[in-house]
């Protein structure tokens, strides 16, 4: 038989129901995906020594995964293991039914561990011969553990045990005591149980697998003394070649679950009432095959060989193995009465003709329970593990942080303070998380700059719409399903929906601003004649499209920066595009340039001999001027060597059609530009030969 559990098993099943209704904490019972989960410790959890929080613990009501750690562990023909933790190890106990041996297994301080073994044999002829089930119990009051085994095929065999390890389950030399048969009251005897009634008395129960009869262990005040024993009998003829017994306390009533694999290869439950030495008169036996909700079940069940039972998380949960089909069945229970439901999980782990599986213990956010295989003496490990869809795993002071969870589902909260010490308590909570509702808004998108558009979020379940921002937003419609936004930059506007069921969706819009910069240049004088290149250094570039307008007087249009020679002022337009497959967002911008023509734009030198018409000839660059009333040069003894009136004729460097000498010469001009305006200029030039 193997003791119900929660969560951890260090407490005996009396304290296991007491702290089983103390909350350590309030948590929301459904939420959706991504919302944030705030966890408020209460009161009994202040000032606690230690904690440990599990935001993505194993749980009962999730599919065992199993795997066959293999046949490396002393079984021969095993018939019984259980599992506890001790001083902040995990032991495990087994019984060998061919060889009489009695094997302790030490998974150190996890039980994902590959035991170590350590074979007490047959304890000097003190274990039950052919040992078919065991029970691990702690004493508080003495602080000893003892380990009840009971075995033997028929009645002349048949005999109760027990083993005493003292404070330590890895203790190296237990003493052993062997009560035997003297009352003659056992034939096969399977399926044991021992514990502590609230009045203090000890009890236990076994059945005997030849009679079906339901034996009732008192050993009064002490668990040490010799247990007195009462035959109850096979209760309504319901038992039928019992194989394992399980025991649960369950809103202050006792019950026993029995599997036969007799005739009908039924469960039993007995309720026993609120004490453990119920007359006889109010003990019943109740079938329960026929209630379990599984068309399956007797087809998967043909000679059921152990189950235990187990609480997590407030809810029930029984799980049995089958000697001939090698399936494992859950059961899962609204209350222990019923209403029942059968889960057919198949073979898990390469389980091979199992005999028995033990108590299924916590190891923090994980869950083990261990099931021994008679066929081949291996060892299967079934696991609850912990899931990966909470953004942080696990913590460790009074206070953890907001968390979410990034997947539908139902997940376990555990918490558990003071771990290891007398006063420690645990508590869990299932938190159900949901897919988004149905939510009809923007998606993700992008806009140039200076552009307006409208964000909707609509569902039509929610209670309420709240825009998260008031950065460039319509104001009057934060409460409302759609808003008016028109961003300078690019933006998360964030919107939380709430719903009644407690799900809040916190979601958000991504607006994207396309900042495309366009640079003309600073506005410029240039001098008459002169070249200038436009465009500044703020320019977007890249991926754009460039065009200058108009493209008159310019070098090429469709560049950053084109070289321009007006002949008058002129105003040039620069627009740049951003080239993308889905929008083009523009920016634009000018410049003017203005032409000086109060100034003579003359070079300062010519060479008359080159080959190059740009310097082989002196003449006038202005482009404005619009009359010349003279244009003179003069060597430097005042001779006039050239004069014209035509703002397109120069000077060759020739006087009376001879070359001039290298020289530095004086011009003068005396002209009108286009806008009227009349000038006079002077100055020098050199004449290089």
């Amino acid at each position: 038989m193997k003791k119900c559990v929660l969560l951890i098993a260090l407490l005996t099943l009396s304290q296991l129901n007491l702290l089983r209704a103390q909350s350590l904490f309030s948590a929301p019972g459904t939420v959706c995906i991504n919302q944030p989960v705030t966890l408020v410790p209460d009161s009994l959890a202040l000032n606690a020594m230690s904690y440990y929080w599990g935001f993505c613990s194993g749980y009962l009501m999730n599919a065992p995964t199993g795997l066959n750690i293999g046949d490396s562990f002393s079984f021969h023909i095993p018939t019984n293991i259980d599992i506890v933790y001790d001083s902040g190890n995990y032991y495990g106990f087994a019984i060998n039914s061919r060889t009489t041996e009695f094997l302790r297994l030490n998974y150190g301080s996890s039980l994902n561990n590959i035991p170590t073994v350590t074979n007490f044999g047959n304890l000097t002829n003190g274990l039950p011969v052919n040992p078919t089930s065991l029970y691990i119990v702690r004493d508080t009051f003495s602080a000893h553990w003892f380990v009840f085994v009971c075995g033997g095929f028929e009645a002349s065999t048949s005999t109760l045990g027990r083993i005493d390890f003292g404070s330590h389950l890895n203790n190296p030399a237990p003493n052993i005591a062997n009560f035997g048969n003297y009352t003659g009251m056992l034939n096969y005897p399977t399926g044991l149980f021992v514990a502590q009634d609230l009045d203090g008395t000890w009890s236990g129960f076994l059945v005997n697998h030849v009679t079906g009869d339901l034996i009732h262990l008192d050993f009064s005040f002490n668990v040490s003394n010799t247990p007195l024993m009462f035959d109850y009998g096979n209760l309504a003829n319901v038992i039928t070649s019992p194989t394992d017994l399980a025991a649960i306390k369950d809103n202050g009533n006792w019950y026993l679950f029995i599997t036969n694999e007799g005739v009908g290869s039924d469960i039993v439950r007995v309720d026993l009432g609120t004490g453990l030495f119920p007359s006889l008169t109010a003990i019943a036996g109740t079938a329960i095959t026929d209630a379990l909700n599984s068309p399956s079940f007797n087809s998967r069940i043909l000679e059921p060989s152990s189950i235990t039972l187990n609480r997590d998380c407030g809810n029930l949960y029984a799980y049995v193995t089958d000697s001939t089909t090698s399936q494992l069945i859950g059961i899962t229970m609204s209350t222990v009465t019923g209403p029942y439901n059968a889960v057919d999980y198949n073979n898990v782990g390469l389980m091979n003709k199992p005999s028995s599986i033990s108590s299924i213990l916590r190891d923090k956010d994980d869950l083990y329970g261990f099931i021994l295989n008679a066929r081949d003496s291996s060892l299967t490990q079934v696991s609850f593990q912990q899931c990966h869809n909470s953004s942080i795993p696990s913590f460790t002071e009074l206070n953890p942080p907001v968390y979410i969870y990034d997947s539908p589902g139902v997940y376990n909260v555990y918490l558990v303070i003071n771990q290891g010490l007398p006063n420690m308590v645990v508590s869990c909570k299932t938190i159900t998380v949901l897919p988004y509702p149905p939510i009809y808004m923007n998606n993700d998108t992008t806009l140039c700059e200076g552009d307006t558009i409208r964000l909707y979020a609509t569902s039509n379940l929610a209670d309420s719409i709240i825009w998260q921002s008031t950065y460039n937003i319509d104001t009057s419609y934060l409460y409302g399903d759609s808003v008016r936004v028109f961003p300078d930059y690019s933006f998360r506007y964030p919107v939380i929906l709430y719903y009644s069921n407690g799900c809040i969706v916190d979601t958000a819009v991504n607006v994207n601003v396309s900042i495309v910069k366009a640079d003309a240049g600073p506005d410029r004088w240039i001098l008459d004649g002169a070249t200038t290149t436009l465009g500044g250094p703020f320019t977007s570039t890249g991926n754009y499209l460039y065009n200058w307008s108009p493209f008159q007087y310019m070098s090429d249009s469709t560049v950053t920066n084109p070289v321009v020679k007006p002949p008058y002022d002129y105003t040039y337009y620069l627009t740049v595009t951003e080239l993308n497959d889905t929008f083009r967002c523009q920016a634009k911008d000018t410049v003017v340039v203005q032409l000086d023509c109060g100034n003579v734009y003359l070079p300062n030198a010519f060479a008359p001999n080159s080959t190059s018409s740009l310097v082989n000839r002196y003449m006038l660059l202005n482009a404005e001027i619009v009359k010349l009333n003279t244009f003179q040069i003069f060597d430097r003894w005042g001779i006039e060597v050239f004069e014209t009136t035509d703002p397109t004729q120069g000077w060759d460097g020739t006087f009376n059609g001879k070359p001039a000498p290298q020289d530095v010469y004086v011009w003068q001009v005396d002209a009108y530009c286009l806008s009227g305006k009349h000038f006079k200029r002077s100055g020098n030039v050199t004449l290089i030969r």
